[in-house]
């Protein structure tokens, strides 16, 4: 009589390895999103003292990296030391490289306004994931290179302007200037190792540098958020009536929305009586290190824009109030501020907080449609 033999079930660490096998990418996927909403929960402030020694410890460290892999990665066999960990490399890099982008997209993401501030991030977004995929991995110093650049002038961009304690574009020209110092640095230094200059400036020049070019158009389109500075909170009202609090001025907001209504920010269905006043309440986040305005200090000035949609000219430009400085920085509810217009015409309007150079830091749509009834109102009351 035959015995046939009976294979045993595979063991549970096999059906493990064998299911990640099947569907790497997914897995990837899941620990690529799962990280970066680890890091939307624990993100501190972007002044935060620890989270900028971290950063600039990671940009550090992969600085090193970096001219480690353009010394040994052109067919120059590493240190019998080294050659253990070498095989890491890529990973470590990947690993300092996602640390640094993940809170980059999120800082741009609270600082952006406006479609093509949108797509600037949309961009930034891309390239974290990018930074994750094994095609682009395997192409080397090329693609890392030009992430770096793009890290450094990210980094200086809000490190700057918490250290000086003002906002400025100058200052993002600054840190572009820094990144490109960053980028010819490494430059001279492959160049002297190598021996080979037109690889040199194809693989670190170019794509350093061309970052940078990158930025500076993009910044010019005002594509660029104005980093480290963010909206915290607005909306349009029927009042706003200042109140002595117990931490100094506070404000009551009044409005008629519907409570169901959780989507919309204030009255932006606004039901204007003849004489009514239309404000715009902001709430403008800033680092602790922005100061009140005082003589031959540089201040961080501020535009409120009103606009209406025209039937024959389209979206046209009411009144722009240019005279409003932030006051103080590093309060958890903002630099609290707002402006009203007087008997606003019906139709589409919008209302935006910017930079002085035009940069938006928020915006908020509202309609003005008639109110024909005469009889009391009652204001539901928000604070601000």
């Amino acid at each position: 009589m035959a015995l046939v033999a009976v294979s045993e079930p595979p063991r549970l660490k096999e059906r493990v390895r064998d299911f990640r096998a099947r569907y790497a990418k997914w897995e990837l996927a899941l620990f690529f999103f799962a990280g970066f909403a680890y890091d939307i929960l624990t993100l501190p402030r972007i002044d935060n003292r620890f989270l900028l020694t971290k950063q600039g410890t990671y940009l550090g460290v992969l600085g090193l990296l970096l001219l480690v892999e353009l010394r040994w990665s052109w067919g120059v066999e590493p240190p019998r030391w080294l050659a253990r960990v070498w095989r890491f490399r890529e990973d470590a890099l990947h690993f300092f490289l996602g640390g640094l982008l993940s809170p980059y997209t999120l800082f741009y993401f609270k600082s952006a306004s406006g479609l093509t501030a949108f797509l600037f991030l949309a961009g930034l977004f891309g390239l974290l994931v990018v930074n994750e995929l094994p095609r682009f991995r395997a192409r080397g110093p090329l693609v890392r290179v030009g992430l770096y650049s793009l890290c450094v002038t990210s980094y200086f961009a809000y490190l700057l302007p918490v250290l000086l304690g003002y906002f400025s574009g100058r200052l993002f020209v600054a840190a572009v200037g820094l990144s490109c110092i960053a980028t010819l640095f490494l430059t001279l230094l492959v160049r002297a190792w190598s021996g080979d200059r037109g690889r040199t400036l194809r693989h670190v020049a170019l794509p350093g540098l061309g970052v940078q070019v990158l930025l500076l158009g993009l910044y010019a389109l005002k594509a660029i958020p104005p980093v480290p500075l963010s909206m915290l909170s607005s909306g349009i009202y029927h009042g706003v009536e200042v109140v002595k609090g117990p931490r100094g001025k506070d404000y009551r907001l009044l409005h008629e929305r519907s409570d169901w209504r959780l989507w919309e920010r204030g009255d932006q269905d606004f039901r204007a009586r003849p004489g009514d006043k239309v404000y715009f309440f902001a709430s403008v986040f800033a680092p602790g290190s922005f100061k009140p305005l005082s003589a031959g200090d540089r201040g961080t000035r501020l535009v409120i824009r009103w606009s209406y949609d025209d039937a024959e000219k389209g979206w046209t430009e009411y009144h722009a109030y240019g005279g409003l400085y932030l006051e103080q920085g590093g309060r958890e509810r903002g630099y609290r501020t707002f402006a009203y217009v007087t008997n606003p015409r019906a139709g589409d309007w919008r209302v935006s907080m910017e930079t002085e150079d035009g940069r938006e830091i928020g915006r908020v749509s509202f309609t003005v449609t008639p109110d024909d009834s005469t009889g009391p109102r009652e204001f539901k009351v928000d604070a601000g």
